[in-house]
């Protein structure tokens, strides 16, 4: 299942500007993310980008609104879904998850907002937080949700729900990688680890657990 689809707020052209914006972040860090540079990398004006995407924290929130569509559930969680679906519905987003995480941007992405802890209500945290976590986290809920009223899952809160799927997906793997203590998983070992994950959780919230 495609998580692009899923994703209807950027245009190929924009998708196309935010994608070298992201190159030029990790090649460059934050100095290199200027509007003259993405313009010029990306064959666009400036005028262009101003109009999509607005000031400098407007393009950021863009950026990593483009790297959670990466994430986010392709199921339709008000669709009727089998527990087969569902559970690989919860695969594919623990998957790219994973993924995405262990990815060269989101490392730079996560670093650089270490580094504006400081800024905590306004900087790039606060973007990280509102348009990547939180939204991933708001759709995947729904699909817990939705399982639970399907008869699927046993969850009393879908949101305590998540965050326990959540940590067994990413374990301390992304502090980890942010720290440059581990070496960069390969596809099959991010697929066995994203599998064991759901397992897991279906062991804890699956409806036909005994509780």
């Amino acid at each position: 299942m495609s998580t692009e689809s899923t994703q209807p707020e950027f245009t190929d052209r924009q998708r196309a500007v935010l994608d070298k914006a992201l190159e030029l972040l990790v090649e460059g860090g934050e100095k290199a993310l200027t509007t003259a540079a993405i313009a010029r990398a990306a064959g666009c004006s400036k005028e262009s980008l101003y109009k999509w995407f607005g000031d400098r924290d407007g393009l950021l929130a863009a950026i990593v609104t483009r790297q959670a569509s990466k994430v986010i559930p392709g199921a339709d969680p008000s669709a009727n879904m089998s527990k087969q679906s569902l559970r690989a519905a919860l695969e594919e987003f623990a998957r790219n998850l994973l993924e995405t995480i262990s990815g060269d941007v989101s490392l730079a992405l996560n670093r650089l907002a270490i580094g504006q802890a400081s800024k905590a209500d306004t900087g790039l945290g606060a973007i990280l937080q509102k348009s990547g976590r939180a939204r991933i986290g708001a759709q995947t809920t729904a699909l817990l949700e939705a399982g639970c009223k399907q008869g699927h899952l046993h969850c009393e809160d879908p949101q305590d729900a998540y965050s326990t799927l959540y940590g067994l997906v990413v374990r301390d793997q992304h502090l980890r990688m942010l720290l440059g203590s581990d070496a960069k998983a390969s596809p099959k070992d991010l697929n066995l680890t994203a599998k064991t994950a759901v397992e897991q959780f279906m062991k804890l919230y699956g409806a036909d657990t005994t509780r």
